[in-house]
């Protein structure tokens, strides 16, 4: 009988085709709603050939694969010599908040792809793990998320209006090309010097180069003169959670401006994630200090414009957001 093979034959790697993914990790998890509310998990690809792109996909995908693999190439059911030992993938959960759910896989799966992209290459060429890294068409449409809460708005550059040498510039060279997906992404190729502008996020920099102004991952370049440090101010959320018997005050961080006025919808949504398995409803305190319920899009402005804070704190949002449960209709009398 013959053993399960686990390491790589590093000649046969070579023979392996350019567009082959060879290592993958999570750059996040992003909530997104179908028929239900889930999380995908945005995920970084790099082949044998150095090209790099996001794919997006659902942990439902994750086990579906893990089980086409087992059935070809487990020791169980595997046909010699094609059998190896795959990777544990992290157990169904049946119950229990998405958010957390799905933010507590991440280092997992990244274990798992990092073990099962270093598996014999007879498994790399295997259809369905190939079509699973494959970027899709959709996958190239879609944009991160918070990168796209988190993009700068382009600049064009006076190259008059420079008073430092290009030498005293942070700067970056090249090390693959880069095609942007979207018109507010750079474009170069291997080797090419771009001068930066700003830091998008952690993943992500703003730069320019002699064709334009635009984004770029950071991964696809080598840090010459690195951007002078940053902070990312957070803004807050102050909310209170009126109780059957207790107000407790919650302080919620976001990457967000204070001076943004959400929709009803994702100001309910973010609420139930904070207070996962209890039914609530959204209110604001009235001038006299009775409570107001909020019903949709409609009362956002009379949250923002009537339900301003007394004090003023640095960073937070200038409203103040009262939670109660859904029946507890007592509460409105006793304030």
């Amino acid at each position: 009988m013959s053993l399960p093979r686990q390491l790589r034959d590093e000649s046969d790697f070579e023979q392996l085709p350019e567009d082959v993914a060879v290592s993958a990790h999570i750059a996040d998890a992003e909530e997104r709603s179908g028929f239900s509310v889930y999380y995908a998990f945005v995920i970084e690809v790099k082949t044998k050939g150095g090209c790099k792109y996001f794919i997006y996909r659902r942990y439902s995908q994750f086990f579906t694969l893990h089980a086409k693999l087992e059935d070809n190439y487990g020791p169980e059911k595997g046909m010699p010599p094609y059998i190896c030992t795959l990777p544990p993938l992290p157990a169904k959960i049946y119950v229990g908040n998405k958010k957390e759910i799905a933010e507590g896989r991440v280092s997992l799966l990244n274990a798992y792809m990092k073990a099962l992209l270093n598996s014999p290459v007879w498994i790399l060429l295997d259809e369905d793990l190939r079509l699973f890294f494959y970027q899709t068409a959709d996958d190239s449409r879609r944009i991160p998320r918070g990168l796209r809460r988190l993009r700068p708005h382009t600049r064009k550059i006076k190259k008059n209006s420079q008073h430092i040498s290009d030498m005293e510039r942070p700067r970056a060279e090249a090390l693959f090309d880069f095609r942007g997906n979207a018109d507010q992404e750079l474009n170069f190729k291997c080797g090419d010097l771009i001068y930066l502008l700003s830091r998008v996020n952690k993943n992500w920099l703003e730069g320019s180069t002699v064709d334009g102004v635009g984004i770029f991952p950071e991964s696809f370049v080598r840090i010459i003169k690195d951007l002078p440090e940053e902070k990312f101010p957070v803004s807050w959320l102050r909310c209170y959670f009126h109780d059957y018997d207790v107000c407790s005050i919650r302080d919620i961080p976001l990457e967000e401006d204070v001076k943004k006025r959400p929709s009803y919808n994702e100001l309910l949504q973010l609420i139930r994630n904070q207070f996962p398995g209890i039914e609530l409803a959204l209110n604001m305190k009235d001038p006299d200090g009775d409570l107001i319920r909020l019903m949709d899009d409609s009362d956002m402005e009379l949250l923002v414009t009537k339900g301003k804070r007394k004090s003023q704190l640095e960073n937070f949002f200038l409203w103040e957001l009262h939670i109660t449960r859904i029946d507890d209709m007592d509460v409105y009398r006793n304030m």
